[in-house]
C-alpha cells in the first residue's frame, strides 16, 4: 500500500509542514479566571497542545500580556516546561495580532494555518482569530484547550470565530491530522502516547 505524499502542495489539511501553534496568555491571573472548565484540566489539556507541536516540530510562538511591567506573571510552568526556552512575545496589547513584535514572528514563519490557543475566549483568542482570517490566514482553535470567564461567554466566543472562518478542533482530531498516515513512523509512538494521555486507547 502506497499513500500520496502531499509534502509542497496546497493541503487542505493540518500537517507538520503547513502549520503552527500559537500559545497566547496562558498566566496565573489569566488561568485563575477561567470558569468554563476546570483549571486542571486546561492546563493539562494546553501541556498536551505544546507536546503535539513538540512531536511534529511545529514553529510555536508564545505570547504574553503585561510581564514586563510586573502587573502580570510569566507564562505558567506546565507549559514553559513543555516549550522550553523559546523567544516570549510580551504585549500591552489585549490582541496579540495588533502587537508588532508578535505579528513579525507569526508571519515570519511562512505557514498559514494556525493552530491557536489563547486565554480568554472572548479577547485573547477571538480578537486575533478574526484579524488573522481577514488576512487570508486558516485558524484552528482547541477548542478542549482554551477557556472563558464562564461557559455563556467561551461558548459564544466560540460561535463568532466559527461564523467568520475559523475551524474548530479537538486534541484527538489534532493528533490525528498531523500523523495521518501510520506510515510516518517516527511519530507513532509519541502520538499514540499522547492519544492516550488524552484518555484514547485506555485498555492497550
Amino acid at each position: 500500500m502506497t499513500s500520496f505524499d502531499k509534502r509542497g502542495t496546497d493541503d487542505r489539511l493540518l500537517s507538520p509542514d503547513n502549520s503552527l501553534l500559537t500559545i497566547i496568555d496562558y498566566q496565573p491571573v489569566q488561568v485563575g479566571s477561567i470558569g468554563s472548565m476546570r483549571h486542571s484540566d486546561l492546563l493539562e489539556n494546553a501541556s498536551l497542545v505544546a507536546k503535539t507541536a513538540k512531536l511534529f516540530n511545529l514553529p510555536i510562538i508564545l505570547s504574553t500580556v503585561n510581564a514586563h511591567n510586573q502587573r502580570n506573571s510569566d507564562t505558567v510552568k506546565p507549559i514553559k516546561d513543555v516549550v522550553g526556552d523559546i523567544p516570549s512575545y510580551d504585549r500591552s496589547s489585549i490582541n496579540a495580532w495588533e502587537d508588532k513584535d508578535y505579528n513579525e514572528a507569526i508571519k515570519a514563519t511562512g505557514r498559514k494555518k494556525i493552530i491557536i490557543l489563547a486565554l480568554w475566549t472572548e479577547a485573547c483568542l477571538t480578537f486575533p482569530t478574526l484579524d488573522a482570517l481577514a488576512e487570508g490566514y486558516d485558524v484552528y482553535p482547541v477548542v478542549d484547550a482554551v477557556g472563558g470567564t464562564s461557559t455563556i461567554a467561551h461558548e459564544t466566543a466560540l460561535r463568532r470565530v466559527e461564523q467568520a472562518g475559523a475551524h474548530l478542533i479537538t486534541i484527538p482530531q489534532l493528533l490525528c491530522e498531523l500523523q495521518r498516515d501510520w506510515n510516518r513512523k517516527d511519530t507513532v509512538p509519541g502520538f499514540v502516547k499522547l492519544l492516550q494521555e488524552n484518555g484514547a486507547f485506555t485498555n492497550l
